[in-house]
């Protein structure tokens, strides 16, 4: 009676052995074959596989890329990108990545993970174009925010880690020469499609040239030079066009204005016929509409286009940066 029901339990014992076996030989199979799908760094479907780090570079890759391509952002949308902490399944991404695109020193936590990745076909948009640093101006000269930085006391307000501003893609044309970077490390990641790569790089490079335009003569004939923002995102942008930015924070959109600077936006928005304090999307903009309303001054939004959400204005780069420039013709009255 005994003997009956062990063989049962024991035959159990052989076939889920036997199971457990196959199953792993079969995961070792698929892992396997996982790997050599994307050790060249390409979709199933044979695409390019690109990791941009926040939407300017997203939105180049995308265009740049095209068919050829599969573009996944590392930022959410709505996330500020300074702020970004990458997952554990972020991180593997970038090793297995078959080109990745992003901004030395706006997103600390990126910089060490593609540091790590090993990855050979990168694309550093910061390498691609020259920077400068831009700060926060009084009349012209650089300013800081005073005792909320370890940097207050140096002629210039850089950013976080005293490196130069990355906000380039706020410029056309430093946006376009990032665009020809962009495209050659694709073309490197990709021989086969390099042409297109080129092609399509070329053709961006076209329209940014025609919004650079647009900025240049719609900006021409206005009553102010100076505007004020919420972070100093737009230093290139006022540069490029012969503006003043003034900014209530630095380069750092969470760093918090002193008590002098803001004593100093008191006196240059008068100055300067100052009529709106812009802030942002992504920002909180509670400093920024409270000085309009001590000084009766106007709000508007001056998008950084750091990333696209519901509240934008605009649904990709060209319509929001369209939508500034609408913006600071009101606020400088153009004629």
């Amino acid at each position: 009676m005994n003997v009956r029901p062990t063989r049962p339990v024991r035959s159990r014992r052989r076939i889920t052995g036997a199971a457990v076996a196959l199953a792993a030989t079969l995961g070792l199979v698929s892992l396997s074959a996982c790997s050599a799908m994307s050790s060249d760094g390409r979709t199933a479907d044979g695409k390019l596989q690109v990791i941009a780090s926040f939407y300017p570079l997203e939105f180049l890759a995308k265009e740049i890329g095209g068919d050829h391509v599969k573009v996944t952002g590392l930022t959410r949308p709505g996330v500020e990108p300074h702020d970004l902490e990458l997952t554990p399944k972020q991180t593997g991404s970038l090793a297995d990545a078959g080109a990745i695109v992003y901004l030395k020193g706006l997103q600390p936590a990126v910089d060490e993970a593609i540091k790590q990745s090993g990855n050979k076909h990168i694309a550093d948009a910061a390498s691609l174009t020259s920077l400068e640093k831009h700060g926060n101006e009084v009349d012209g000269h650089h300013h800081t925010t005073g005792d909320n930085h370890s940097d207050s006391g140096s002629d210039d307000h850089s950013h976080e880690d005293g490196s130069a501003d990355p906000h380039i893609w706020l410029d056309p044309v430093k946006y376009a020469e990032v665009a020809k970077g962009v495209a050659a490390t694709l073309g490197k990641a990709d021989p086969d499609h390099r042409a297109d790569y080129e092609k399509n790089a070329a053709a961006l490079g076209t329209k940014l040239d025609a919004l650079n335009k647009k900025f240049a003569e719609g900006l021409k004939n206005r009553a102010s030079d100076t505007f004020i923002t919420t972070h100093a995102a737009f230093g290139y942008l006022a540069e490029r066009y012969g503006l003043t930015e003034e900014a209530i924070s630095g380069v750092d959109p969470e760093s918090e204005p002193s008590a002098a600077r803001m004593k100093d936006l008191h006196k240059l928005a008068e100055d300067h016929h100052v009529s709106t304090v812009f802030f942002e999307t992504l920002a909180n903009p509670a400093t920024a509409k409270t000085l309009a309303k001590d000084l009766k001054l106007k709000t508007d939004v001056l998008d950084p286009l750091e990333g696209i959400t519901d509240e934008s204005r605009g649904h990709d780069y060209f319509e929001v940066m369209e939508s500034n420039l609408a913006a600071l013709q009101k606020a400088l009255g153009t004629k």
